[in-house]
């Protein structure tokens, strides 16, 4: 039957940048050493993640120094090896403000793309996001004001994170075809995109989903608090396919025709290596169903 697993390269939205399915995520690039910094950053691009998605608050968290801390060290890997930029497609994310907590308004994302292009240290973003939205903002000036750094070429292309569907349709209407990407989470235990109307609007409107946390934060690896009838399905199909659990659920993630890209956060050279085993698993729709039914807990009408 037909393998829905999509390894080919899409294009994000209609912006032209071009990525494979698989991509690094930077939420847990706080290396204590540029050149550990560097080696993740190598074995991701060996592995061909060439899509490398971070954010400007990435860095409070994990071990980080704080604010910023994730993408000043990226840029100094890039800084480093001036090569390694046109080898990327550079993604970051803005609109977080400790402790407002998120702030769309023109002078706050203003102001956050331009201090990541500092940190950075490049002139021009691939792949410019805002992280979640900012209840207090209204959509068109949001798109108004994301529109103005892409104009000015601060920016190449235009996504969002975490919005529902609602918010996603609402700036929608005001940036159009400009819209290439959302990021919501979505894996084998979290699989609100597909039951909420995210994909339905990825499909009508030509956006490209970038799924986080395809391994549910870890938790598919270790087992804690997934259903075990969803670990048993997971692991029969890793028997069958020759590889892991985790290689299977992320070949889940890339199994809709909306075609996402899976964000892989791993920064241990070794899994982002395995992690490219989800591309060799051939999953058919029976599977795929079988997955939904197990980590939902109740048949399909």
């Amino acid at each position: 039957m037909e393998n829905l697993v999509d390894a080919g390269t899409r294009e994000l939205g209609s912006s032209g940048l071009t990525v494979g399915p698989l991509a690094f995520g930077c939420w847990r690039f706080t290396h204590g050493h540029i050149r550990d910094a560097r080696t993740a950053l190598d074995a991701a691009l060996a592995n061909g993640m060439h899509l490398v998605d971070t954010a400007d608050v990435y860095g409070l968290d994990w071990g980080g120094a704080g604010f910023g801390a994730c993408e000043a060290l990226l840029g100094r890997v890039l800084s480093d090896a001036p090569e390694l930029r046109d080898q990327i497609v550079l993604a970051t994310k803005g609109g977080i403000h400790p402790p407002v907590p998120y702030d769309s308004s023109p002078d706050g994302l203003r102001r956050a793309c331009e201090a990541s292009l500092h940190r950075l240290e490049v002139e021009t973003i691939d792949l410019y996001q805002v992280h979640r939205p900012d209840l207090f903002a209204h959509p068109e000036t949001v798109a108004a004001t994301l529109l103005a750094l892409r104009d000015e070429g601060k920016i190449r292309a235009i996504g969002i994170s975490n919005y529902t569907a609602a918010q996603h349709h609402a700036l929608h209407a005001f940036l159009g075809e400009a819209l290439a990407t959302t990021q919501p989470q979505y894996s084998a235990v979290e699989l609100g995109p597909l039951r909420d109307g995210t994909f339905d609007l990825c499909a009508r409107d030509g956006v490209t989903p970038l799924a986080w946390s395809p391994l549910a934060r870890g938790r598919i690896v270790t087992g804690d608090g997934v259903r075990p009838e969803l670990l048993a399905v997971l692991d029969e199909l890793a028997g069958r396919e020759g590889v892991t659990r985790a290689s299977v659920a992320i070949a889940f993630t890339l199994a809709h025709p909306t075609r996402p890209v899976s964000i892989v956060g791993s920064q241990n050279p070794d899994h982002l290596h395995a992690a490219t085993d989800a591309l060799r698993v051939h999953l058919d729709r029976a599977d795929c169903y079988r997955v939904v039914v197990a980590s939902e807990g109740q048949p399909l009408p």
